[in-house]
């Protein structure tokens, strides 16, 4: 009997150490997922700080960031949108703290969708750090994107 206890002592710690080990893992992958760099959503009020003031000056594009972006146009209900979405948040990972990519709800903020003319979504907007942003409509694969960033925005 006494046999039969200690080994189910030693079983239930193995176990129990075991267990402890894979929840450290569970959270080292947590904080690391959480480190990576997502989309930014963005307000009107957030996009005339961050991205460009076209209010005070209607004539003239004047990038604000200290990185590339896109920003992305799009809708909740918008099919092609969802699609873009999650390669949208894969892109942010992968390209970190190299540009930064936004999103603008354009139900929730129709001033903003109207002053860039957008009438399809999705539209995303190109931002290199100099020159003028290049517009684009419509759904693409990763392949695209990551091609446009690294020949729009990187310039690589």
């Amino acid at each position: 009997m006494k046999k039969l206890t200690l080994i189910l002592l030693i079983t239930g710690l193995i176990f129990t150490s075991c267990n402890g080990q894979q929840s450290n893992k569970q959270i080292d992958n947590k904080l690391k997922t959480e480190n990576k760099m997502k989309t930014i959503h963005l307000t009107k009020a957030e996009f005339l700080k961050k991205v460009a003031d076209y209010e005070t000056n209607p004539n003239e594009w004047k990038y604000l960031g200290d990185k590339p972006a896109i920003v992305d146009f799009y809708a909740s209900w918008c099919g092609p949108c969802k699609t873009i979405a999650p390669i949208l948040e894969e892109l942010a990972a992968e390209y970190g703290d190299k540009i930064y990519i936004y999103k603008i709800d354009t139900e929730e903020e129709e001033e903003l969708a109207a002053a860039f003319g957008i009438r399809s979504i999705p539209s995303l907007l190109f931002i290199p750090m100099n020159g003028k942003p290049q517009m684009a409509q419509g759904a693409m694969p990763k392949s695209a994107f990551k091609d446009a960033i690294n020949e729009i925005l990187l310039k690589k």
